[in-house]
C-alpha cells in the first residue's frame, strides 16, 4: 500500500511500496545478506540480463533492503526513482559521470564542500571531465560558461561553509533552455528543501549526514526527478541517445520510458551501467542503518532547526564571536532566497569567526565538552571542526576564499541537544578562547 500523503514524516514510514516482508510478513524491513539471486529459468535470466525486464540480479546492481530505501529517498524529494551507493562522494561522481564522458564540461557553483572541490578539480579533471566554476552569487555567470561540450549544471542547496542558498529556479531556467539539466546536491538540506520542485532534474544525497542521521553508516543517493527531457537535443545529451555498445546498441533517453513507462532514464543509466562497471554499491547492511534513520529524519530537522536558530541568536550577541554565518543573516537577494527554498528551518549549519583568529579558533574547539570534534554533519549530537585546516585543507589559498573558508572560520552542526545545554558549552569554550563570555559581560 503506497502511501499518497505528501506529508515527509509520513513519507519516511510509509513511502514506497513496502508494507511487510512477502515471505515472513515482518513488518520492519529485513537485511538481505546476499550476493545473489535464484532464476526461474534460462529464459528469466536472459531477460533480467537484456532488461527486458527488471528484477534482482546481483548486490552490486540491486538489492531488496536497498530498493526499499531508495524508494522512500524518491518519495521524499518527491521523484520517481533513486539509486544507492557506497557514499556521498560516489553518488556525486555518478551523478557527473552519468552524463559526462572525455572531452565534456559542466559547471558547477563555487560553493561547493571541499571534497567535491578536489572530485571535480583533480580526480575527474584526469578523467578529460572539465569543471567551469560559476559564482551563484548572480545565476547567469552560468550561462556564460556554456559551450556545445556543457552536459550539466552542479550545485549544493545549502552549502558549506558560506551557507549561502542557490538559487535553484533561476540557474534550472537557464540550464532548461539549453537543455541542461541542474543536479542538486541537497545533503544539508532534507525536509526543509524540495530541489525537484524548483526545477532541478537530479537530487544527490550523503545519506551519512541528516538522513541517516547517527553516524554510524555511510551511504549515498541519487535521485531522478522525472521532470527532464533527455532526448529533446540528442546532441546536447549523448549518452542517453547515442547507442550504447555494452548494451547491444541501447538508447538510454529511448528504451527506458519504453521498459517502464516512466521517465527514469537518468536512475536506470546509473544502476546498470555506473554501478555494474565501477561498483561502489551501498552494503544491504548499511542500507538498512539508514532507513532507521530516515524513519525520524523529519522530526530531526524540526529540532535541528529550531537549536541552530536558539545558538545563532545566542552567538550574534556574544563578544567574542567576531561574526556568524547563517541563511538568514546573509544580505540582499542571498538573504530572500532563505526565505524562497527553505521551507520550516534554515539548516543545522552554523559558521562562526571567533575573535582572536585561528589560535583563539583553536582553544574554542579544544575547550568544547560536549560538541565532538569530527568531520561529519548532520548527526543526531552537536559537532564543530576547524574546515581550514581539515575539511577543506587541500584547497589552495585561493579555493579556501572561494568557498567561504577564511583561516578563523568554525564550523558548527548543531545536534538535538537540549538548548541550553548546547549554548552552556559553547558559552563555556568562548571564555576559554580568551575573550569574556557573554554572561560575564551581560
Amino acid at each position: 500500500m503506497m502511501t499518497k500523503s505528501k506529508n515527509p514524516e509520513t513519507i519516511a514510514l510509509h513511502g514506497g511500496d513496502y508494507r511487510s516482508d512477502p515471505a515472513t510478513t515482518s513488518v520492519a524491513v529485513p537485511v538481505y545478506r546476499t550476493t545473489s539471486y535464484q532464476f526461474n529459468d534460462t529464459d528469466h535470466a536472459a531477460n533480467l540480463f537484456a532488461l527486458k525486464e527488471f528484477g534482482n540480479i546481483y548486490t552490486r546492481i540491486m538489492n531488496p533492503t536497498n530498493d526499499v530505501l531508495e524508494k522512500r529517498v524518491a518519495a521524499l524529494e518527491g521523484g520517481l526513482a533513486s539509486v544507492t551507493v557506497g557514499s556521498g562522494q560516489a553518488a556525486s561522481t555518478f551523478a557527473i559521470m552519468n552524463v559526462c564522458q572525455s572531452g565534456d564540461n559542466f559547471i558547477s557553483s563555487t560553493d561547493l564542500y571541499g571534497g567535491t572541490v578536489n572530485l571535480f578539480t583533480h580526480t575527474l579533471k584526469k578523467l578529460g571531465i572539465e569543471c567551469r566554476y560559476a559564482d551563484p552569487s548572480d545565476p547567469k555567470n552560468f550561462e556564460k560558461l556554456i559551450d556545445e561540450k556543457t552536459r550539466c549544471f552542479y550545485a549544493e542547496t545549502l552549502p558549506n561553509p558560506y551557507l549561502r542558498v542557490f538559487p535553484i529556479k533561476e540557474v534550472s531556467d537557464i540550464g532548461r533552455k539549453h537543455n541542461i539539466p541542474l543536479i542538486m546536491d541537497n545533503t544539508a538540506a532534507p525536509v526543509i528543501c524540495k530541489p525537484l520542485e524548483h526545477g532541478a532534474a537530479v537530487v544527490v544525497h550523503s545519506l551519512t549526514k541528516f538522513i541517516g542521521g547517527h553516524g554510524t553508516v555511510i551511504g549515498g543517493a541519487l535521485v531522478d526527478g522525472g521532470n527532464f527531457d533527455w532526448t529533446a537535443d540528442p546532441k546536447r545529451q549523448p549518452l542517453f541517445n547515442e547507442p550504447d555498445a555494452s548494451y547491444g546498441g541501447a538508447k538510454w533517453g529511448e528504451v527506458v520510458p519504453q521498459l517502464t513507462g516512466a521517465n527514469v532514464s537518468f536512475a536506470v543509466r546509473a544502476r546498470v551501467c555506473l554501478l555494474r562497471d565501477l561498483g561502489a554499491p551501498l552494503a544491504p547492511d548499511n542500507a538498512w542503518g539508514i532507513i532507521q534513520g530516515l524513519e525520524t529524519a523529519p522530526l530531526r530537522m524540526k529540532q535541528h532547526c529550531s537549536n541552530a536558530q536558539k545558538v545563532v541568536d545566542f552567538l550574534t550577541k556574544h563578544k567574542s564571536v567576531e561574526r556568524v554565518i547563517y541563511p538568514t543573516l546573509h544580505k540582499g537577494e542571498i538573504a530572500e532566497r532563505s526565505k524562497k527554498y527553505l521551507k520550516g528551518g534554515n539548516g543545522a549549519l552554523v559558521g562562526i569567526e571567533v575573535k582572536g583568529g585561528v589560535e583563539a579558533g583553536k582553544k574554542f574547539i579544544e575547550a568544547l565538552k560536549m560538541f565532538y570534534h569530527v568531520a561529519n554533519i548532520g548527526d543526531a549530537r552537536s559537532l564543530a571542526i576547524h574546515p581550514a585546516t581539515t575539511t577543506h585543507s587541500q584547497l589552495t589559498e585561493e579555493e579556501l576564499l572561494a568557498a567561504g573558508v577564511t583561516p578563523g572560520y568554525v564550523r558548527l552542526s548543531i545536534g538535538i541537544e537540549h538548548p541550553d545545554d548546547i549554548i552552556a558549552d559553547l558559552d563555556q569554550a568562548l571564555g576559554a578562547s580568551g575573550k569574556p563570555s557573554l554572561k560575564a559581560v551581560s
